[in-house]
């Protein structure tokens, strides 16, 4: 069973959530696949990966750049899943993938991060989890906490 987490953004951006959470993807020795909505959020999700942090290198690269298997962490606007990654995450309007195929099932973990301040990231949100759980999937739903932290709820 797939665990899936929804990850809503009211007080973050996207920018300033994802590099922490693929940090922690790659220290449980996981392998990440990052799929956008479009190349040019690709393109910047890419440049914020290099440059978030002077103290930390994120190992990645976007489809097409060498060899995808050999990548920790894989950017990409397509379906698939070149590198083998154990955690999908998908950003900015990115279309799940068939939430009953037998690929989407052999990830550990899928990660739906949204903007909160945009009713329909909210209301597709709403869909994917109705259908993930539908599908059979470990849903939970996750969201800032005033101080910045993730919180679980209900």
């Amino acid at each position: 069973m797939t665990e899936t987490l929804f990850y809503h953004l009211e007080r973050r951006s996207l920018d300033d959530v994802l590099p922490g959470l693929i940090e922690k993807t790659l220290e449980r020795g996981w392998r990440a696949l990052i799929r956008a909505d479009t190349a040019e959020r690709a393109d910047a999700i890419d440049t914020r990966l290099w440059t978030y942090s002077e103290q930390t290198f994120l190992p990645h690269a976007q489809l097409g750049d060498g060899d995808p298997a050999r990548q920790p962490v894989l950017i990409t606007v397509e379906e698939g899943n070149p590198n083998r990654a154990n955690v999908l995450f998908l950003i900015g309007g990115a279309a799940p993938p068939a939430w009953d195929d037998a690929g989407t099932k052999e990830l550990t973990r899928i990660v739906l991060m949204f903007d909160g301040r945009d009713p329909a990231a909210v209301e597709n949100a709403r869909g994917a989890w109705k259908n993930a759980k539908a599908a059979g999937h470990d849903v939970t739903y996750w969201k800032e906490s005033p101080t910045g932290k993730w919180e679980k709820q209900g």
